[in-house]
């Protein structure tokens, strides 16, 4: 069938490839109806490589996804025929001792669509574990429910970062994650949450959700802003979520004394880490690979209305289409938050 393949950096192609597609006893067969486009899809378009995960082969793109259920396995019975479903897009050894600890999302041997070697999913279909397939509510979109995985990373970070009701958080970059990690974080109990940027217009999407207050860090520095709302106490979380560098210079300046430091952005490059003022103020430091046992809470939140993440889908283009859809995102276009693929008109 025709997917969106990855040749080599730099180089897409929208052909033929054989997809396995047998339905196992655990499996369900799912006619593919939107995808999101990543940045790490974009990243591997333009970089070739994500840290330790290396193209070498052909692969096809394409991770967030929603669709719906054309045939299941023997063993299912947690859907039928005709379900409108998201799908959860790693697959974890269940047996492993990361999963047995609940930690499934660092498995070693975790396959996750769309990270070499394992093929994504811009294609017409894909089977996939009935376990790591959730069914979509009637009111949420297909559109909406491609938009869960990014979520869930926003809902992994909240978690980690353990959120007290009442809490100010401030979030370092307003993309897609950044949004949503401000998003979950205002979801998780937090009455404030500041989010910066270079960008005007991100930060104007951002400012739409009531409770967000964008920072625009070329008119006024981050740790000014929080602490001159905070009577220069500090936040009392601090998200990460850009991946740039240069995020890490002054970083602890953000925080208060015993607040903690959620690092969701994944830098290309070493970045130097402050260790003396992290001590001073025993800052606890969490990190976010991912998420393990948040996928249904986040379509939960989304379903419930709690969270609206329409505003953030800022492009969609045809299946025909998907190659200028990934030049668009790696082109980096300040308006653009989201932009997603449509594969069924």
């Amino acid at each position: 069938m025709q997917a969106l393949v990855l040749e080599q950096k730099g180089k897409l192609s929208l052909r033929e490839i054989d997809l396995p597609l047998e339905v196992g006893p655990g499996d369900v067969k799912i006619e593919i109806d939107t995808v999101g486009v990543c940045g790490s899809d974009v990243h591997y378009y333009t970089h070739g490589a994500i840290g330790p995960y290396v193209l070498r082969e052909a692969m096809v793109l394409g991770h967030e996804a929603a669709g719906t259920v054309v045939e299941i396995g023997a063993q299912v019975n947690n859907l039928k025929v005709g379900d409108r479903v998201c799908m959860e897009p790693g697959i974890p050894n269940l047996s492993s001792r990361a999963s047995k600890l609940g930690l499934y999302n660092v498995d070693p041997d975790v396959r996750f669509w769309a990270t070499p070697p394992i093929h994504g999913v811009l294609a017409p279909y894909t089977v996939h574990p009935a376990a790591f397939t959730y069914k979509l509510p009637d009111n949420v979109s297909f559109e909406e429910g491609a938009m869960v995985e990014p979520f869930a990373i926003g809902m992994q970070a909240a978690t980690r970062a353990r959120l007290q009701p009442g809490d100010v958080a401030a979030v370092i970059g307003a993309g897609p994650i950044g949004i949503m990690v401000a998003l979950a974080a205002l979801a998780g109990g937090c009455a404030r949450v500041f989010i910066s940027d270079l960008s005007a217009d991100k930060l104007k999407i951002a400012a739409q959700y009531p409770g967000i207050i964008p920072v625009n860090v070329r008119e006024q520095p981050f740790a000014d802003v929080i602490a001159e709302q905070t009577s220069g106490w500090g936040a009392d979380v601090v998200f990460e979520a850009s991946g740039s560098p240069k995020a890490y210079q002054g970083m602890f300046d953000l925080v208060r004394p015993g607040g903690a430091f959620v690092l969701v952005g994944l830098p290309v490059e070493p970045v130097p880490f402050d260790v003396a003022s992290a001590i001073s103020k025993e800052v606890r430091i969490e990190t976010v690979f991912r998420y393990a046992n948040i996928f249904d809470r986040a379509l939960e939140l989304i379903a419930s209305g709690k969270v609206d993440l329409k505003p953030l889908i800022t492009g969609t283009f045809d299946f025909s289409q998907s190659i200028a859809a990934f030049e668009r995102a790696a082109a980096g276009h300040a308006s653009d938050v989201k932009l997603q693929i449509k594969l069924k008109a």
